[in-house]
């Protein structure tokens, strides 16, 4: 019987280092790269995504990065479908891939599948969008959380396409959309390895503090003013743009932009680790200790036989950035 392939996956909340750490393991395996981050999939907003910039996609292919337009419709079962099929095409060649991201709903999907869910209604979605317009995001939080107060403690509440879906699931159902979401997981034809990436709070802060404002050194307002036109699309309904946008209204100062970006992606980093601590299946680590992550792969790459992989060198760590 041929062995399973390997899908590696290296998750973590927003800032954590996901991204280096990806491009060591893939570079170690000789491999290439899935986003699971779901705003780095549209090419006009890489620096307020924090996208694999263009000299790290030049040292391992990345796929799912830069790959839709605003504009363009998009799912997270469509991004099932597509990323299963990648993997059959590229483990036709590599032993390894290597999926990176902090979207949960994204890397579940791929790990356990979508669940087997009504198609939306149009007339019920025309309702609650109605309602979110008129009388603002407030109107669908109070309904998820009165119907279904268990998914309305996971899901991203500023949402608002996943706040009206799950709505939606609830009304047409009469059953709660978190336990119709957490059916039977799909079995998958490829072994799964999951590493999660921690940080201590302080310092897990002072990184998002950091890059929030290299983001704004590498030019993030300019490209916040360029995507103005397509503000109303769900993908730009996200931390960072919302507050850009509020503060070119006249809403707030800049520096209350900035400062509200802080808070607002703590605070997402810590849905995040919310999220990710219910799976038991996450192997952590430090984020800072690249080398025992990779030492730590590597012996279980090995067990499989599937892809013996070289050891891990002593100059290895060094080249993690």
């Amino acid at each position: 019987m041929a062995k399973k392939k390997i899908l590696i996956v290296v998750l973590g909340p927003t800032a954590s280092g996901k991204t280096g750490m990806a491009i060591a393991l893939a570079k170690h395996f000789g491999t290439e790269i899935i986003s699971a981050d779901s705003r780095q999939f549209y090419r006009e907003i890489p620096i307020g995504t924090a996208a694999p910039t263009n000299e790290q996609r030049k040292l391992v292919p990345h796929h799912f990065v830069g790959n839709l337009s605003l504009n363009d419709d998009y799912n997270v079962s469509r991004f099932e479908r597509e990323v299963l099929d990648l993997l059959r095409k590229k483990f036709q060649r590599h032993d390894v891939m290597v999926m990176a991201g902090g979207s949960g709903l994204y890397i579940n999907a791929v790990c356990n599948g979508i669940d087997d869910l009504p198609d939306p209604d149009p007339g019920l979605r025309e309702t609650l969008r109605k309602q979110w317009l008129q009388q603002g995001i407030g109107v669908l939080q109070n309904q998820l959380r009165d119907l279904d107060p268990e998914y309305f403690m996971q899901v991203d509440r500023q949402n608002p396409k996943r706040l009206m879906r799950a709505i939606e699931v609830c009304l047409q159902t009469g059953k709660k959309y978190s336990e119709l979401r957490l059916n039977k997981p799909v079995k998958r034809n490829f072994n799964i390895l999951k590493i999660g990436l921690d940080l201590p709070r302080k310092e897990l802060f002072d990184r998002i503090h950091r890059r929030t404002d290299n983001m704004f050194s590498l030019g993030w307002m300019e490209e916040a003013k360029s995507v103005l036109p397509y503000r109303h699309t769900n993908a730009l309904n996200t931390v960072g743009y919302k507050e850009l946008f509020a503060y070119f209204d006249g809403v707030l100062s800049l520096a209350e932009a900035i400062e509200k970006i802080k808070t607002n992606t703590r605070r997402y980093a810590k849905r995040q680790l919310t999220w990710f601590n219910r799976d038991p299946e996450i192997h952590w680590f430090s984020a800072d200790d690249q080398k025992k992550i990779l030492e730590f792969v590597v012996s279980k790459v090995q067990k499989t036989g599937i892809a013996k992989g070289h050891e891990v060198q002593p100059k290895d760590h060094k080249r993690f950035g």
